[in-house]
């Protein structure tokens, strides 16, 4: 959804629809939008021939080096995204030592990284990485390869953050075009490729376009994983947000429940995720002037919200003054007061 802001009148915000971000080499199915990818061990390098013979004290570093980025992985699907920074950080270094700049190792770590920095609102540094990326990987496995599909996902995924949302299109329609010619139309990573072409044209309200997607990645989802999976969850969520922005208030709220248990049960109760559908299902009770629900689901957010990613994020801003809007209409109900006259800080 897009999030608005206007002078003199208060906007309930949706927070986005859902993460649009995929990882490499990760092994955690449950976080990124794609099973993890591992990096190719046929690779081109940029190392001297006379490298080709790995000493043991080459083949420890290189476990190292990917044992921190494996780690920085698990802190970012757990939401401890300041950990995961220094992490990767780290594993880039490593990486950069123990391969050269240009090898895929580098590259897993840059889109990784960059997934954490969009995450944060990072967004230029993000794209910085994903561009670097994006070059490693096309030279080092060619423009065809299903690693290039998920680096322009991303892409698409970033300019969906910004709320760019036509500029995330081509991406991630390209993201799609590669990857169903490489793996099938019925993969699950294409699956993940679909719905977050659903999303960004969700931005853009092409709603005819984007709902028949998202039922099309569920089901592939759904055969793949059974009833329960992260893609599940995240795509659920995705599409509440759409039946909301129709006005199907009653299927939309089935759908949020639905996707905050199983996000509750897959990834724990304190995750952001968890805390992005509270979100959007009370905005959807505060619709429906169900005020104490949404007080509440407000309240449960926030606070997962500012533990995991601290007062000042986007995120944290957004779902506080969604509260603050909600309790100022309240106000208003009970006092006749014009809302924009309303002040209260939280």
């Amino acid at each position: 959804m897009v999030t608005t802001t206007l002078k003199k009148k208060q906007v309930t915000q949706h927070l986005e629809p859902g993460e649009i971000e995929a990882m490499f080499g990760s092994g955690h199915s449950e976080e990124p939008r794609e099973a993890g990818i591992a990096p190719q061990p046929g690779a081109q390098e940029t190392r001297p021939p006379d490298r080709n013979f790995k000493s043991q004290t080459q083949k420890v570093e290189e476990a190292v080096a990917r044992s921190v980025r494996e780690s920085a992985d698990k802190c970012c699907v757990l939401g401890k995204y300041r950990q995961a920074e220094s992490l990767y950080k780290r594993a880039l270094a490593q990486a950069e030592s123990v391969y050269g700049p240009c090898h895929i190792e580098v590259s897993v770590v840059l889109n990784n990284l960059a997934v954490l920095y969009k995450y944060m609102r990072n967004f230029d540094e993000a794209e910085r990485l994903y561009r670097r990326a994006l070059a490693i990987t096309v030279a080092g496995l060619g423009a065809d390869h299903p690693n290039v599909a998920t680096i322009y996902h991303n892409l698409g995924g970033l300019e969906h953050a910004r709320g760019r949302h036509a500029q995330g299109e081509p991406f991630a329609r390209r993201s799609v075009e590669i990857r169903e010619k490489a793996l099938g139309a019925d993969h699950v990573t294409v699956a993940a490729d679909i719905a977050a072409l659903a999303a960004i044209l969700d931005g853009q309200k092409k709603f005819d376009e984007s709902e028949p997607l998202y039922h099309r990645a569920l089901a592939i989802f759904e055969r793949a994983y059974g009833p329960e999976h992260y893609e599940i969850a995240l795509n659920l969520n995705n599409l509440a947000a759409l039946k909301h922005a129709k006005g199907e208030g009653e299927e939309a709220e089935r759908l949020y429940r639905r996707a905050l248990a199983m996000k509750g049960k897959l990834l724990g109760p304190d995750h952001p995720d968890v805390a992005m559908t509270l979100n959007n299902l009370a905005v959807l009770c505060k619709s429906q002037k169900r005020f104490d629900e949404a007080g509440d689901l407000f309240q449960r957010a926030l606070a997962i919200f500012e533990r995991a990613l601290g007062p000042e994020h986007p995120k944290v801003v957004t779902c506080r003054e969604n509260y603050a809007n909600l309790l100022r209409s309240r106000k208003c109900r009970l006092n006749d007061v014009p809302a924009d006259r309303a002040h209260l800080s939280i």
